[in-house]
Order: structure tokens, then C-alpha cells, then sequence
């Protein structure tokens, strides 16, 4: 085992959990969860964090981990000033970040793809909440963080599998947008990718999410074939009536051929069970 020592924030949600499966065979990992399972209580490596009650720095000394991962989700108010106390520790430890961030930081911008040093803009509250954390980062000495933007996730436990087969399961309808042209990911690809970037140290901006593009209403309709048969309601929603683009595509930091990814990749390769 890589004695290096790792600490992912938010490893009960769905992304971080999948990070701290794939992590922990090979490093010494730790994570935070803040949820009443058990299994996370009884687990020796994971810390309970309340966002809004606890203090990060206190957690970050005891751990002393040598990369955080911050997969945090929750009030953003609080997730912006845990981060605030995060880089004044990262700046004066051995210590460096990997923040997973989101295509919503370019939803202002839906004429076209995005690329990993294109200017951000936001119109939504969640994609200026990270707007500000990456750029909290990007004060940081370069070695000392990653900025991993992240599309739509899937993969069998993601969320938005789940809401798909509730909606199949009680016959209610999908929502499709028919004008979003999006890339995708799942967990299992994210996050091989991201152990491949803690392995290669590497730092910078990196667009982790399918080389190619697709809409986003072929892609569920592919994804429900995929499930079995069932007779799905589609509900088109119509944002505005030419395509927009919310998609993040890799141009200055690619990752090595055998680590990218197509969408088809992601419906042939996952059977949503």
C-alpha cells in the first residue's frame, strides 16, 4: 500500500463513496460521512463532519492527510467557508486538493462545448457556488490543487439512475430535454481517472466526462432501452428553442486513450441492474 495519505470529504454521497472504494485498496484513505449508517460508523476510517456544526481545520490536524478530495455537497454558505479553512491549512502544510467541480460553472455560456481554461460563468446558484470555491483554489501555489469539473454522472447507485427506475417503476414520467446537448460520466470511469491523476501527481484543471456529445434525450432513451422493458413516459422540456451546450471536453489536459471515454461507453458498458 501507497503510504500516502488521503482524505475525502463527502465519502457517504454517492461520488465520494465510489472515490473511497476505488482509493482505499491502494492508500491509506480516510473519509468523512454524515449520515446514520452504520457502516460508516463502524468503520475505522471514516470521521463524522457536519458541515455547519464542525470545525475542518481540527479534523485536517488530526488526520493530517497529504491530499483532501472535496466531494462535499450541503449548505453552501458552509461549504464555502470549510473550504475558506481548508486552503489557509493547505498553504502551510504538506498538503494538496483535488476539488470535483461541475460543468454548471459554463451554464451561462450554451453556444458551445467548454475546455478546461475557458473564462467561467454561471446563471445558476450552484454553479457560482463553484465558480467561488475554484477560484479560492486557483489562489493556491498550482502544485497544491486540481480543479476536476465533472457532467452528468451515472453509473447503477447514481441518483439519477434511481429517480429513472422510480419513475419506470411507478409509471411516472422522465423528464428529456431535447435541445441539451451534454457529455456524461459514471463513477466507475471518474474515478479510475482520478486515481490515475493522484498516482501521476498531477495538478491543474482537468475536464473529466465523455469525449463526445450527445443530446440529452437520446441519451436517457438509450439509457431506459438499456433497462428492460418498459413502456416510459417522456416528458420533452423545452429550455429555449435552438440546442445549448452544457458540456465540459478535455483540449489542454488530456488523460492517456485507455482512460477516455465515449458516451456509448457508458450505456454499453453498465448494465443498470
Amino acid at each position: 500500500m501507497n503510504t500516502k495519505k488521503i482524505l475525502i470529504l463527502g465519502g457517504s454521497g454517492f461520488l465520494g463513496n465510489a472515490l473511497y472504494k476505488e482509493l482505499h485498496p491502494y492508500f491509506d484513505t480516510y473519509a468523512t460521512f454524515n449520515s446514520a449508517r452504520r457502516s460508516f460508523e463502524d468503520n475505522q476510517k471514516f470521521f463524522k463532519y457536519d458541515l455547519q456544526e464542525d470545525d475542518i481545520v481540527s479534523l485536517l490536524q488530526k488526520i493530517r492527510p497529504q491530499l483532501i478530495i472535496s466531494a462535499l455537497r450541503g449548505d453552501f454558505a458552509s461549504q464555502i467557508q470549510a473550504h475558506q479553512h481548508m486552503m489557509e491549512y493547505i498553504e502551510k502544510n504538506d498538503c494538496k486538493i483535488y476539488f470535483i467541480s461541475s460543468a454548471n460553472v459554463f451554464d451561462a455560456y450554451s453556444k458551445y462545448p467548454s475546455y478546461e481554461y475557458d473564462k467561467t460563468l454561471s446563471m445558476s446558484v450552484f454553479g457560482r457556488l463553484k465558480i467561488k470555491i475554484e477560484n479560492m483554489l486557483l489562489r493556491l501555489p498550482k502544485d497544491k490543487m486540481g480543479i476536476i469539473r465533472v457532467p452528468m454522472v451515472f453509473g447503477n447507485n447514481s441518483p439519477r439512475i434511481k429517480e429513472i427506475k422510480h419513475a419506470l417503476a411507478n409509471n411516472e414520467p422522465i423528464e428529456v430535454f431535447p435541445n441539451l446537448i451534454i457529455n456524461v460520466t459514471n463513477d466507475d470511469k471518474l474515478t479510475q481517472q482520478i486515481h490515475y491523476l493522484i498516482n501521476q501527481n498531477k495538478s491543474g484543471i482537468y475536464h473529466l466526462g465523455s469525449i463526445d456529445l450527445v443530446h440529452h434525450e437520446d441519451f436517457i432513451k438509450d439509457v431506459v432501452k438499456k433497462l428492460g422493458l418498459y413502456n416510459p413516459i417522456f416528458k420533452r422540456v423545452y429550455t429555449t428553442n435552438e440546442d445549448r451546450f452544457l458540456a465540459v471536453l478535455p483540449k489542454t489536459n488530456k488523460l492517456p486513450k485507455n482512460l477516455q471515454i465515449s458516451y456509448q461507453d457508458i450505456i454499453d458498458h453498465h448494465i443498470f441492474s
